[in-house]
């Protein structure tokens, strides 16, 4: 009787391992992998692996991940950077990701790029999964979760991605076999190049608003990245990225600036240095002024880097052996990928 107890419990926790383990790997098997296709999705997970030693963090959407080189800011000034940016990042989700990263590293200068700003609700699912999906599981990927779902959106679905991506089973391709356990590292610390040509060409017609206000709820959101950023120390500091459109609007900048001055903080918005930066919107974009192209980025990482030196005490360590070896490699690869004269490398 007992043999045929013990044995009934054996193949009933042999079944269940085995549903856990054809489970798990459903999961991972049908979850993109953005290694080759979609590859902003990638980006913060790079993270996790190249951490540490960063005396400046970015956050925020492309306008972070497209427009500054850390490689080129190290080679100007010694500046050791990494980005954390990923497309239509939300401010509720760069605090989470700088709350996140705080955890790993304490540098010496936030950058947070202010253009979300101007978006005070989740504006699409796929954008949330491109930021959300890699995230390692914490406290802030949770927090990031509830505060980013759309109506149509559970909080199942990004603990189980089958119940998200369940239909991709039929949509497989090599890439999710060859991934399914290793990462494609698509940036140079976050950076992520475009080397293509793309001319401003016809602008649409700037329209004023109805309403030029920031959301109570994106200022609550840079009152608490603010506010944790004094808890550790670590200096603040708001930027704008050159673009010539979506518009970056004066009654925006003159909010930005407000907040600036009552909070001691730094704010430099290089919409209005496009001439002293040297940029081109003629050969220093890929997409029509929207973004830089890797010749337009290494010109503000530049210019920038000048100024986190000089403004804001952030040093060279250049010669620091450990540093030098660290950059090397990164140095060589994103040297090399800066010759090809194509779209995203």
């Amino acid at each position: 009787m007992k043999n045929t107890k013990l044995k009934m419990a054996l193949k009933i926790t042999s079944i269940v391992v085995a549903f856990i383990l054809i489970f798990t790997f459903l999961n991972i098997l049908v979850t993109p992998k953005y290694a080759t296709t979609l590859v902003e999705g990638s980006m913060l997970s790079q993270y996790y692996d190249e951490y540490g030693d960063n005396d400046v963090i970015f956050v925020g959407d492309c306008e972070v991940y497209s427009n500054y080189s850390p490689v080129e800011m190290y080679k100007a000034n010694g500046i050791t950077s990494y980005i954390r940016g990923s497309s239509q990042q939300l401010i509720w989700q760069s605090y989470y990701i700088l709350k996140e990263t705080l955890k790993y590293e304490t540098p010496k200068a936030v950058v947070f790029n202010v253009n979300s700003m101007r978006y005070s609700e989740p504006v699409k699912e796929e954008y949330h999964r491109l930021t959300i999906d890699e995230m390692r599981w914490s406290s802030e990927k949770i927090g990031i979760i509830n505060a980013s779902m759309t109506e149509e959106e559970t909080f199942l679905s990004y603990v189980f991605p089958i119940l998200r991506y369940h239909s991709r089973i039929f949509e497989l391709t090599s890439e999710d076999f060859e991934y399914m356990f290793k990462d494609k590292k698509n940036t140079f610390n976050g950076y992520l190049m475009e080397t293509g040509v793309k001319p401003v060409g016809a602008l649409p017609t700037k329209k004023p608003l109805a309403n030029y206000q920031f959301s109570e709820k994106c200022y609550m959101y840079l009152d608490m990245m603010t506010a944790l950023c004094k808890e550790k120390g670590v200096e603040l500091i708001l930027v704008k990225a050159p673009s010539v459109y979506p518009y970056w609007y004066e009654e925006y900048d003159a909010q930005i600036e407000e907040y600036a001055s009552k909070n001691g903080l730094s704010f430099y918005n290089f919409t209005e240095k496009v001439e002293e930066i040297g940029l081109d919107f003629s050969t220093d974009t890929f997409d029509a002024g929207l973004h830089l192209n890797y010749d337009g980025a290494k010109k503000l990482s530049v210019y920038f880097a000048e100024i986190l030196a000089n403004n804001h005490n952030i040093p060279d360590r250049s010669g620091e052996a450990d540093i030098q070896e660290k950059y090397a490699a990164l140095i060589k690869e994103h040297d090399a990928a800066s010759q090809n004269k194509g779209e995203r490398q």
